[in-house]
């Protein structure tokens, strides 16, 4: 076997002592322990998180130079570096597990030291990752903050505007679709008639909804706990830091970034992000049922429903010739399970605040974040691949309609539950159509039974009368 390939390192220092890191890692030797001692599960944090990281670093190096208590060339060659971490091209050195110090000491040092590393090599200054890269921050304020930043820009640039187009698809199909009528379903069984724009503007409204509840826990996830640094007291940061960096990260992101008003609360509890993911979950939730209807109304084409056609983007089986299947409908079920099990792994994570820190908060992070992710994209293939391009086939859901003896209900105010009841067992029994048997039974005019019984009116509601 050829030998194994020698990596080439140099010696970093740290308060624990020297030890080797690989010779081109721009990180150092808290970077290094961490990568050592924390080897779970090969998932680092994710790029929203590290953008996150990066930007709170230049705003504080900005706010501390306006306070006056950095060199203003460290400063510029911090938000420099900052930036540079923000927009994802040292991504690479970012290498610690999310499965490590709950308090996120390891990627708040991680990004110190290679923040301090790029000011070296580019501007051969000396930037220390403590006293000038974390200067008047705390692990315990940063990463809780970066979770609530990244979280929220990502809330904000992806799934929302994804979510939007979302809506305007479900509203022109319904628009589209609104004199299409076809069997109503409870239980799955059939019921009275609706219309397919009716049907869609229930999904339409329902995204509202959670469209208005994510955009309210948004808003919760903008109160920043910066400036409280080791427990809440502010120890070893100006009194002033806290607003000044909201504002200069405001200013970098675009976001209406303010100090939380209790900075105990802060960093002990992790609440706005398990609100946040909590209203990821209604959304999962959402799209699990459209996902289900979907699938459900294409159901067939000769023993399902057959209501509708999805497009056909690739082939269904590999035994059996010609099959299609529904396969985005299926893939967006399996995201509103995974956003779910996201969901009460952040809630558990919620529960682990333990006198001044909450200790779970890299999982918080990683599992919100993929979530957004996953129902951002969830958003867009939906929307595209599904909602746009199905096609309502009107000879199946007519015929369903014309055999439906549940249309009798709309007799109930002329001739009574019980008389409605023996007309529908009978037009099942014998298979036919209910205007048939209820003219046998009613004595009642086709004239009449056509216009009481005829479906597009009885999807606008009200009480017939005879």
């Amino acid at each position: 076997m050829p030998a194994a390939t020698q990596v080439r390192t140099r010696v970093e220092k740290d308060s624990m002592g020297e030890l080797e890191v690989p010779i081109d890692a721009l990180y150092g030797a808290q970077t290094q322990r961490a990568v050592n001692n924390f080897q779970f599960s090969g998932l680092t944090m994710p790029r929203a998180f590290i953008r996150a990281l990066g930007l709170i670093k230049a705003a504080a190096a900005q706010a501390n130079t306006e306070l006056k208590l950095l060199d203003p060339n460290i400063a510029k060659a911090i938000v420099e570096a900052g930036n540079q971490v923000a927009s994802g091209i040292y991504d690479a050195h970012f290498p610690i597990d999310i499965f490590q110090t709950g308090s996120g000491t390891s990627t708040n040092m991680n990004c110190n030291e290679v923040i301090s590393n790029l000011i070296r090599r580019n501007h051969n200054l000396h930037a220390h990752p403590n006293d000038h890269v974390n200067m008047g921050q705390s692990s315990n304020d940063v990463i809780p903050a970066a979770v609530n930043l990244s979280c929220v820009m990502q809330a904000r640039e992806t799934l929302i505007p994804a979510l939007q187009h979302l809506m305007q698809v479900i509203e022109a199909r319904a628009k589209e679709l609104n004199n299409v009528v076809k069997t109503g379903r409870t239980h799955l069984m059939d019921a009275m008639p609706i219309t397919f724009g009716q049907e869609l503007t229930g999904w339409a409204q329902q995204l509202k909804n959670n469209l208005q509840h994510l955009k309210n826990s948004c808003e919760y996830l903008e109160k920043l706990p910066l400036g409280g640094t080791a427990v809440g007291t502010g120890i070893n940061t100006h009194p002033k830091f806290s607003k000044i960096v909201c504002k200069k990260l405001s200013a970098l992101t675009d976001l209406n970034l303010e100090p939380m008003q209790n900075f105990f609360t802060g960093l002990s509890f992790a609440d706005p992000a398990v609100q946040f993911s909590s209203q990821l979950k209604g959304l999962a939730i959402t799209f699990t049922k459209i996902a289900n209807d979907l699938r459900l109304m294409n159901s067939g084409p000769l023993a399902g429903f057959g209501e509708i056609s999805l497009p056909a983007i690739q082939p269904g089986s590999s035994i059996m010739p010609g099959k299609v299947n529904p396969v985005i409908p299926e893939a967006v079920l399996m995201v509103g399970a995974q956003v779910i099990g996201n969901d009460l792994t952040v809630a558990l994570g919620g529960q682990s605040g333990n006198f001044q820190l909450n200790v779970m908060l890299p999982v918080i992070a990683y599992n919100a974040l993929q979530s957004v992710d996953l129902l951002y994209n969830s958003s867009k293939t939906l929307a595209d691949k599904a909602l746009v391009g199905f096609k309502v086939n009107i000879d199946v859901i007519n015929d369903q309609l014309s055999r439906n003896p549940i249309l009798v209900t709309a007799l109930n105010a002329i001739i009574g539950y019980e008389r409605g009841a023996e007309i529908a067992k009978k037009a099942y029994s014998e298979n036919r159509p209910i205007k048939e048997v209820a003219k046998e039974m009613t004595g009642m005019t086709d004239a009449e039974l056509n216009r009481l019984l005829d479906p597009k009116h009885l999807t606008e509601g009200g009480i017939n009368e005879a």
